[in-house]
C-alpha cells in the first residue's frame, strides 16, 4: 500500500472518529485529539494529516460527503425524471446522507459562519451546487450556469436550515419546504432578465461569488 493511500485511510479513519466527537466538542482541536486518542495515533500525526486542523477535517467531509453523492445518484434513474425532480432528488438525497450526523451539520454551520472561514465554505456550497446541477443534466456555460447555481445555493441552504429544526416524521416537512424552494430555481429566466436590467455585466458578479 502507498504512502498516500496510507494517509487516505487514516484521514478517513480520523474524520468518522470526529464525527463521533463533534457533538459534543465542536469542529475544534479537542475534537481532533479525542479522534486521534480513538483511532489510537498521537497527535502529532493527526496534525500531520490535517495540518489546517479541524477545518480540514471539516473540508474533507463536504469532499467526501459530495463524492458520496455523486456515487448515489448513479443508481438513480434520473433521466426518467423532470429537471425540478432531479434537483430535488439531488438535494434530498445529499441531506439523506447527513442524517446519522445532524448535530456535526448544525456544528459546521457554526463553524463555517466564522469570518476567516466564509470563503472556503462558499467554495465548498459552489462545489456541491455545481455537482448537483451536473448530475441532473445541465450544460449550460453562459450566463445561466451562474445563475442556476446560485440559485441552488439559496435553495439548498434554505432547506438544510429548515431540516436541522423539523422532527417531522421522515422528514416530510422538509422535502414539502425543498418543493416550494424548488420552484423558486426554475424561475431563472425571469430573475435572469432582472438581473440584467439592474446590472450592466451580472456575469461578473456570480463568476465573482464562485471564485470565492
Amino acid at each position: 500500500m502507498t504512502k498516500k493511500k496510507d494517509r487516505e485511510l487514516l484521514a478517513a479513519r480520523l474524520l468518522d472518529a470526529m464525527l463521533l466527537q463533534v457533538p459534543f466538542e465542536g469542529w475544534t482541536s479537542l475534537a481532533l485529539r479525542a479522534a486521534a486518542n480513538d483511532v489510537g495515533v498521537d497527535i502529532g500525526s493527526a496534525k500531520r494529516i490535517f495540518p489546517g486542523g479541524a477545518d480540514d477535517a471539516l473540508a474533507l467531509w463536504g469532499t467526501i460527503s459530495d463524492q458520496r453523492m455523486l456515487e448515489a445518484l448513479g443508481e438513480v434513474d434520473l433521466d426518467a425524471m423532470r429537471i425540478r425532480e432531479r434537483i430535488a432528488a439531488c438535494v434530498r438525497l445529499r441531506l439523506e446522507m447527513l442524517e446519522a450526523h445532524r448535530e456535526a451539520v448544525r456544528a459546521a454551520l457554526a463553524r463555517a459562519s466564522l469570518p476567516h472561514n466564509a470563503p472556503a465554505a462558499t467554495r465548498a456550497l459552489w462545489r456541491t451546487v455545481d455537482i448537483m446541477w451536473r448530475a441532473a443534466g445541465d450544460t449550460a456555460t453562459d450566463f445561466n450556469y451562474y445563475s442556476k447555481r446560485g440559485l441552488l445555493a439559496g435553495v439548498y441552504g434554505a432547506t438544510l436550515l429548515f431540516w436541522l429544526e423539523d422532527d417531522s416524521e421522515d422528514r416530510a416537512e422538509s422535502w414539502a419546504f425543498l418543493d416550494r424552494r424548488i420552484d423558486d430555481v426554475m424561475k431563472v429566466p425571469r430573475v435572469v432578465s432582472r438581473l440584467k436590467k439592474l446590472a450592466p455585466n451580472p456575469e461578473r458578479l456570480l463568476r465573482a461569488f464562485a471564485r470565492r
